[in-house]
């Protein structure tokens, strides 16, 4: 390769570099843009009765029954559509944790 070839590789090196700092400081830029609770909406889904329906099903299905209802009983409800809806984050936490100790 010549010291010609060599030059025009480096400075073509050079413009990207530049260019991916240009961009990387227009994605922080971009970012910094984004008002918090906006960022955090995705988040916050709230859950509702079926979801928590869903996951529990699945669990019982899978033999852990006993275990659902055992559940269900520590969040104060003897069915789970007396579970309050404030507590399903948890008790949803709680049911997919479930049966991963075996």
């Amino acid at each position: 390769m010549t010291n010609d070839e060599m030059q025009k590789l480096a400075a073509g090196l050079a413009d990207c570099g530049k260019e991916l700092l240009r961009i990387a400081d227009a994605l922080t830029e971009k970012k910094d843009e984004v008002p918090a609770a906006e960022g955090q909406k995705g988040s916050e889904k709230k859950l509702s009765l079926e979801d928590v329906r869903r996951v529990a099903a699945d669990k019982a299905r899978q033999g852990h029954t006993d275990e659902v209802r055992q559940l269900i009983q520590k969040f104060g409800a003897d069915k789970l559509s007396g579970v309050d809806a404030a507590k399903y984050p948890a008790l949803m936490e709680e049911l997919e944790a479930m049966g991963h100790a075996d």
